[in-house]
């Protein structure tokens, strides 16, 4: 065996050995979780609870740290830089998959960068009003909005967004305007908004508004679905009213694409166990989510179709006039 193969060898030989030792003392200090929304919203709420109860199967602290900006771009790209080693993980949302891929304009953002750990959950988009709203139901909306075009103010998320999207089809679909007004940062942004009056109804997950739901503040009056909330059964689905609109969100844990295997594997084995626990499953019935695990092993097929999948839809609009790339 000539040196430059023993070298390769030898070489190999030290990186697994390296790999499993780092394995096995992982981890020995404090986990950084990326959440790339703003603190108060759904998906900080449901990562941080998870986080929590992650940390006592990995036997470490996770602790949460939100980077706003760019709608997600700007806390998943720092996900994207950070060293390989674990101790840095992320949370990616629809907009973290979809919308910034497609609009193409960040060149270091690259999803490729990325080791899919698992898919957590999945919830749909609602319409949501507050509890002193003239409108009532889906069918006040839709006969106000015939009546007056562009007079109702709808807040979304993003402009380009998934909710941006879903009221561009709503509209479409159903033969409407809306005044659509956009609120950067998450949910947190659109609660002051329709507390405050600047808007009359808000898309984004009932999950989302679950404070405000509960608490009697706010109401939804259609879900995007084809099948009522677990949570909230009082809501009725698009389906139901003859809307063929089915549109949501999903949240996604990831590291650095160069993290170790079984780094991975710990950390998948962590949040499966925390998702599947009593107390994951009891608290997240009373915020209108549903939890769907999808592993390391399934995901990635999953995230392609499904960016594919909305790429196409969302072309198609731009195709027709009505979004704007």
């Amino acid at each position: 065996m000539n040196i430059k193969i023993k070298k390769i060898l030898l070489t190999t030989l030290m990186s697994s050995v390296l790999t499993t030792a780092v394995a096995a003392d992982f981890p020995n200090r404090d986990v950084r979780m990326v959440i790339p929304w703003g603190a108060g919203g759904g998906t900080d709420g449901i990562v941080r609870k998870l986080s929590i109860i992650a940390e006592k199967e990995l036997g470490g602290t996770i602790y949460a740290e939100n980077i706003e900006g760019g709608i997600s771009a700007i806390g998943v790209m720092d996900l994207m830089s950070a060293k390989a080693d674990g101790y840095t993980i992320g949370s990616l949302t629809y907009d973290s998959i979809v919308t910034i891929p497609w609009q193409d304009k960040l060149k270091r953002y690259d999803l490729d960068k990325l080791s899919y750990i698992a898919r957590l959950t999945s919830e749909p988009d609602a319409l949501i009003v507050d509890s002193t709203s003239k409108y009532k139901t889906f069918e006040d909306v839709m006969s106000d909005a015939k009546a007056h075009p562009g007079k109702i103010k709808i807040g979304i998320q993003n402009i380009g967004s998934r909710l941006h999207l879903a009221v561009l089809q709503l509209e479409k679909k159903a033969d409407v305007d809306f005044k659509i007004i956009a609120y950067p940062g998450g949910a947190a942004a659109q609660k002051e908004a329709i507390l405050a009056n600047e808007v009359d109804i808000v898309a984004t997950s009932l999950g989302d508004f679950s404070g405000l739901i509960d608490d009697g503040k706010a109401h939804g009056i259609v879900e995007f679905s084809t099948q009522r909330n677990l949570t909230y059964t009082d809501v009725p689905t698009a389906y139901e009213k003859g809307i063929d609109l089915v549109m949501g969100s999903f949240i996604v844990i990831a590291v650095p694409q160069a993290t170790p295997k079984d780094v991975q594997n710990k950390l998948e084995a962590a949040y499966k166990v925390a998702l599947e626990s009593n107390e994951f499953q009891n608290w997240v019935k009373k915020i209108g989510v549903t939890p769907d695990w999808l592993g390391s092993d399934k995901t990635p097929t999953w995230i392609k179709d499904t960016k594919d999948n909305l790429h196409l839809i969302m072309q198609n609009l731009v195709d027709q006039g009505i979004l704007r790339k």
